[in-house]
């Protein structure tokens, strides 16, 4: 269900993206310090939807649809604002662009297999690379408003080209497991939705 706490923390990131781009159009160091707020309680409203789905018995397909859709929709309207103000620019365009193009390749493949009914798990790499992605932002959206002592702006650049690494090696990753689930599909198996060899699996 929609209404589910689960799902409503969900979908409370998606709704925090038109404010977390309205701040970005307010003075400094306002603007940086509310963006920062907006994207960090986003951030946590993620981790949070999950656990509680999971200990609550809460799960469902439409949360499972609507939580890597939110995440994407979040991280890709920050990246373009960063983009926007300036934060990231010259060489630092070349991880975004990375970054922006793998989440458009998982997401087509992932949407694909779902229609196969299989299942392509998110590894522990991805996560880490989730982390120092989200981690990075965060220090772009701080950039200049930062504490004299901590480079923000350096750190978080650095972390993009991090990222960005981690960023090639999952989308492979995903792209090779998707890959085999397309060269052993027969029409047969594409018609009925069941991975190649009669093994039904879960979608996700």
């Amino acid at each position: 269900m929609l209404t589910t706490l689960p799902n409503l923390l969900t979908l409370s990131r998606i709704l925090a993206i038109p404010a977390l781009i309205g701040a970005f159009y307010l003075s400094s160091p306002l603007s940086n310090w509310l963006a920062f707020t907006i994207f960090t309680a986003a951030g946590i409203t993620d981790i949070l939807d999950g656990y509680l789905a999971r200990s609550r018995g809460e799960e469902s397909g439409l949360g499972r649809f609507l939580d890597p859709v939110a995440d994407k929709l979040l991280v890709a309207a920050t990246l373009l604002m960063l983009v926007y103000v300036g934060r990231i620019g010259d060489w630092t365009i070349l991880p975004t662009v990375v970054i922006l193009c793998r989440e458009i390749l998982v997401s087509g493949l992932r949407e694909f297999l779902a229609e196969l009914r299989v299942s392509v798990p998110v590894s522990r790499v991805a996560k880490w690379k989730t982390a120092v992605q989200m981690l990075a932002i965060g220090f772009l959206i701080v950039g200049d408003a930062g504490w004299d002592p901590i480079p923000a702006m350096a750190i978080g650049q650095a972390g993009m080209w991090i990222a960005a690494l981690f960023t090639i090696y999952t989308g492979y990753d995903y792209l090779k497991a998707g890959l085999h689930h397309v060269t052993n599909m027969t029409p047969e198996t594409a018609a009925s939705g069941v991975k190649a060899g009669g093994e039904e699996v879960d979608g996700q």
